[in-house]
């Protein structure tokens, strides 16, 4: 579970079903991240409610800082729950290209060297 975890709630309140819900699908996203990221990572969640032509509009923006990078994804829908549940799909995408970017070096060394000491 991500340590750090902020949900802000522009012009709307974070009721506590919705904290909850938010905390249980962008809190377990630390399991695709890198071991070393997982202790740094810092998320920000905003939430936000807006009207545009009659019609309700409801945002989820995810802003996760990691070492050497920050990913951002933002998705709008009619329900916020499903914004939520969109904006994690696409993170799950996002920080596993994070990861194959900043660990494939290490792992490779490590197999590598494994290689040539059972040769040896």
């Amino acid at each position: 579970m991500i340590q750090k975890l902020e949900i802000t709630g522009v012009h709307m309140d974070v009721s506590k079903k919705l904290h909850e819900y938010v905390v249980k699908k962008i809190g377990k996203l630390d399991h695709y991240m890198p071991r070393h990221a997982r202790e740094s990572a810092h998320v920000e969640v905003f939430l936000k409610e807006s009207k545009e032509k009659q019609k309700k509009v409801c945002t989820c923006e995810v802003v996760i800082h990691l070492p050497k990078d920050t990913i951002t994804t933002k998705e709008s829908t009619v329900n916020i729950f499903a914004a939520v549940d969109i904006v994690e799909a696409k993170l799950k995408n996002r920080i596993k290209k994070y990861k194959e970017k900043h660990s494939s070096v290490r792992i490779h060394r490590r197999l590598i060297s494994r290689l040539r000491n059972k040769s040896s």
